[in-house]
């Protein structure tokens, strides 16, 4: 199903729509600030290893991340972290980055990776926050890429038409926000001190 949402102001029944597919288990396609991306509720286990199968990934070794409300939502899976990444994450977000954590004990068992740690955003995206806050919980995010790609280097596709045709078997919705952007979020490892830029992606960050 192809369902187009205004990217600006989302209408409470489409976003309603979304919700009771995510509820149910089913596997969307949305837009970011940054690429469209696959989601699921975290706390759904068929949903996630769904997310995996379509990417070519193992739950554990998989760089999944989360789509948190705001910073606050964000402390609920992580462990403490120092003042200093927490004005740098308020200074940046909502925004286009992606933060590498420390996990606590309330990740979901099946995307506890070996390192423990987990990627978060918040999106400045008013069809995201929605999803999320009308979710009660998180959104898991991983960034798609064309099926047809041969080679190394990532292209991300942009049109939801075009996305629909290629992903339309393998999800149950893909949301049409608009022309999708080709940049991905800059990756931030927040678990050293001071944090290192994993990926220069959209945002700029000075670290």
């Amino acid at each position: 199903m192809l369902l187009e949402i205004h990217p600006e102001n989302p209408q409470a029944r489409k976003i309603e729509q979304v919700l009771q597919v995510l509820k149910d288990g089913g596997v969307i396609i949305y837009p970011t600030d940054t690429v469209y991306g696959l989601g699921c509720d975290i706390t759904n286990a068929k949903a996630v290893e769904r997310i995996c199968r379509i990417k070519g990934i193992q739950p554990k070794k998989a760089n999944l991340s989360f789509i948190c409300a705001d910073l606050s939502d964000i402390s609920n899976y992580c462990r403490p972290y120092s003042t200093s990444i927490y004005k740098l994450m308020k200074s940046a977000l909502p925004g286009p980055f992606t933060f590498i954590l420390e996990g606590n004990s309330s990740l979901p068992k099946l995307l506890k990776n070996r390192k423990k740690t987990l990627g978060v955003r918040v999106p400045n995206s008013p069809i995201v926050r929605d999803l999320v806050l009308g979710l009660g919980q998180p959104l898991l995010s991983s960034s798609i890429k064309n099926l047809d790609e041969e080679d190394d280097i990532i292209e991300y596709p942009t049109d939801p038409y075009e996305i629909h045709e290629q992903y339309e078997h393998l999800v149950d919705l893909v949301i049409d926000g608009g022309i999708g952007g080709n940049q991905p979020s800059t990756v931030v490892d927040c678990t050293q001190d001071p944090p290192e830029l994993i990926r220069q992606g959209l945002g700029e960050l000075n670290l």
